[in-house]
C-alpha cells in the first residue's frame, strides 16, 4: 500500500491522551497516529487470538483427549 493509499483510507478520530505522554512523545519526535495505530493493531491481534482460542476450545480439548486415549495418528511412521 502506498503512502497516498494509506492516507486516503485513514479516518480522523479524537482521542483523549495523557497530557504528559503527548508532550513527551512530541519532544521525542514520536508520531502519535502511527504509534496508536501500531498499538491498536497489536491489541486487535491479541483479542482475535484469545477469541479464536475460546471459540475452538471444545474442539482442541476433544483433539487432545483423542490423542491421549489413542496416541497420535500415523505415529508409527515418525522417524524422530
Amino acid at each position: 500500500m502506498t503512502k497516498h493509499e494509506r492516507i486516503a483510507t485513514r479516518k480522523a478520530t479524537n482521542l483523549s491522551l495523557d497530557v504528559d505522554l503527548v508532550a513527551d512523545a512530541k519532544a521525542l519526535g514520536i508520531n502519535l497516529s502511527r504509534t496508536c495505530e501500531d498499538a491498536l493493531r497489536s491489541e486487535i491481534a491479541s483479542a482475535r487470538r484469545r477469541q479464536w482460542k475460546e471459540d475452538n476450545a471444545a474442539g482442541i480439548a476433544a483433539s487432545n483427549a483423542y490423542v491421549e486415549q489413542h496416541g497420535l495418528p500415523l505415529e508409527k511412521y515418525r522417524r524422530f
